[in-house]
This record gives C-alpha cells, structure tokens and sequence, in this order.
C-alpha cells in the first residue's frame, strides 16, 4: 500500500493570503511586514501591483522566496503628470488648516468617492503655502526588490 503525502495550497488567482512581504527600492525598505504582523490580502483586489502579484502565483503554503523586478516594471515609470501644485486653500478643506507640511511629509488625500484615500509626498512648499505634491509610487521607475513568506492561503 502507498501513503500519498498531502499536497499544499498553491497561491492561485483570487486567493486570499496571510503573508509577510517586504518592498525595497535602491535606498531601502518601503515597506516591510516581516517586523510586524502579517499582512493579509486578497489576489486581484489591488491590493499589491499586477506584477508583484504575478510572482505570488504558484507558491505553496509556507514558501518564502524573494524576487528582482527590474526598473518600472512592479509600479511602472515615473509620470511627470502625477506631480501636482495643491493650493493651501483645498489643503485647508481636506484635513487640518493649522497643519504644516515639510518635504518628504507622505500626505493621505480622500478619493472623490470619499470610500477610499491615496498618498501624495510633499516636494516643495511656497510662501503662499502651496504644495507640491508627488503622486508616483515610491518606488515608480525603479527597480524592487520583493521578498515574501506566505504563511496560509484560503
């Protein structure tokens, strides 16, 4: 008689995970939940870019692995477009008018939904209290590094 071994779950399209994962660019970690609690998330939700989720496909429970995604291709290039002036007066209306921002600040802006919320990276103020702000991935238009531990999937 043969014992067959139990097989584990494979990461598959639309499979919810429990992971740590770590995200890095050439001037260190974005982010990293290897020193926290695990992230959990859905595949094709949104949640992790299409090419980040692509290398998440086909690994088994308890996998760790670590990926080089080469320039642009984990969040795509740099867009000029996505640098934006937003005048103190709409800063004012979305969040705190005492508020204060310096270069490097990451800025959480609601979607017009209001569901929802995307990040903006203070680049320059003016005197008239301007902001520019950088609506690009942090690590738009550079190579990433992705590492990852997938703990359970459902």
């Amino acid at each position: 008689m043969t014992s067959i071994a139990p097989t584990l779950p494979i990461v598959q399209p639309g499979s919810f995970l429990t992971l740590h994962y770590r995200l890095a660019g050439p001037s260190g970690d974005v982010i990293n939940t290897f020193t926290d609690k695990p992230a959990t998330l859905s595949l094709g939700t949104g949640e992790l870019s299409p090419a980040v989720e692509q290398r998440l496909l086909g690994l088994a429970e308890g996998a760790r692995a670590t990926f080089e995604l080469p320039a642009g291709e984990a969040f795509g290039e740099r867009n000029a477009d996505m640098q934006q002036w937003v005048a103190r007066k709409l800063l004012n209306q979305l969040g705190d008018p005492d508020e204060k921002y310096s270069v490097g600040d990451v800025v959480q802006f609601p979607t017009p939904d209001g569901l929802g919320s995307y990040a903006g990276a203070v680049q320059q103020v003016r005197d008239d209290g301007a902001v520019l702000f950088d609506f690009n991935h942090p690590l738009a238009g550079q190579p990433v590094t992705f590492e990852v531990q997938v703990i359970g999937i459902l």
